[in-house]
């Protein structure tokens, strides 16, 4: 079978650490092109992959005949353009979350996508983590009976640490939201289905960073109700002092039901944790095999970091999804759905009040 030719757009830390090892599991693939605004970050890329065709301008590279896909992952005021554009070059499309600025541009990618009949996947790369999928699993077979409630917790310590274009709003159009709150609200689809109204606050606890100013929040807080009757609490920070950073900081999800509960930690150690009706404490549970690695993945689960090594997953099923000719999980469309709810977090912050939650009809 001839290889699928990929093309990285943005350079930075997630392709080094996420999309460069886990393209380099996939045999059906090889990477024939770079591109970064950033003549440093690019090299580096280079160097670490051995790729030669380097690109300051995505546009001529979209243009290479051997390029089948495109992953971007820059600022995400750019994400939009970029894909259209990958979209129209008739290419397949990996892209960081959150998707886009705005709903809008969301939903305008997905359109495009779908109508050009090309992949497309936003990058909610902790869909991939096996206690996850396990927990998953369990609340949609009906293991904690008729949820109740949902809560996830993302505590990280940057301190006063300078974020990058994460730190202005006009490059990122949210902070925290939209970093990290994104992949618990995607859970939240997952786990409970649609968002009915919410609430949210967003603060900034550092204006400036290193020397550089900042205007976007470094915590989040939203209380939700969704259309199942469920309730859920999420919050996401960067400044929980002595928590750490990355995959060894406290990333937590619980869902609780009337028959039991179920909760996962970000640990290196593959289990869940279950309550059961009438008892006083949680169990632990380990993950059971099938759901160690994503389905058909060639990446052997008991080999390299834990806290890592499940987001080369990811890549896979972008690959897998092109080579069988089969929608991508997670799609344009999941990303679209929460960056609507995050457009209601951001108002609902703005306005100091309960909003409903606007889910648009995809094709409208």
């Amino acid at each position: 079978m001839e290889r699928i030719g990929i093309a990285i757009i943005g350079c930075g830390g997630i392709t080094l650490q996420n999309h460069l090892p886990g393209l380099a599991l996939c045999p059906q693939t090889r990477v024939v092109a770079l591109c970064d605004s950033d003549s440093a970050t690019l090299q580096r890329a280079s160097q670490q992959c051995g790729v030669t065709a380097c690109y300051t301008d995505y546009h001529e590279l979209l243009k290479r005949d051997d390029v089948t896909a495109a992953i971007i992952a820059t600022p995400n005021v750019v994400h939009a353009p970029i894909a259209l554009a990958a979209i129209q070059a008739g290419k397949h499309v990996l892209c960081e979350k959150p998707l886009a600025m705005n709903s809008g541009e969301a939903l305008e990618m997905f359109r495009a996508a779908e109508a050009a009949r090309v992949r497309h996947m936003t990058a909610f790369t902790y869909r991939f983590v096996p206690a996850f999928r396990y927990l998953s699993h369990l609340v949609k077979s009906g293991a904690i009976g008729q949820p109740y409630h949902l809560r996830v917790q993302r505590f990280q310590d940057w301190g006063q640490r300078n974020l990058g274009w994460r730190q202005v709003a006009r490059l990122a159009g949210s902070g925290e939201l939209g970093d990290m709150l994104s992949h618990r609200l995607d859970y939240a689809h997952v786990l409970m289905g649609q968002i009915k109204s919410l609430v949210a606050d967003l603060h900034r606890f550092h204006d400036v960073r290193e020397g550089q100013a900042s205007d976007l929040e470094d915590w989040v807080a939203i209380i939700a109700r969704f259309t199942n009757a469920a309730t859920g609490v999420f919050e996401s920070t960067k400044v929980a002092t002595g928590r750490g950073e990355s995959a060894r900081s406290q990333d937590y999800c619980e869902a609780n039901g009337s028959e039991g509960t179920v909760v996962y930690f970000m640990s290196a150690k593959p289990e869940i944790h279950i309550g059961r009706r009438g008892s006083s404490t949680l169990e632990s549970i380990p993950v059971p095999k099938e759901f160690l690695k994503w389905p058909g993945s060639p990446r052997n689960p008991s080999q390299g970091d834990p806290l890592f090594n499940f987001r080369y997953d990811q890549n896979f099923e972008f690959v897998d999804a092109i080579v069988n000719r089969r929608p991508c999980v997670p799609s344009f469309l999941d990303g679209a759905r929460v960056q609507e709810v995050t457009d209601t977090a951001m108002r609902s912050a703005k306005e100091r009040r309960w909003v409903d939650a606007s889910y648009a009809e995809p094709w409208k």
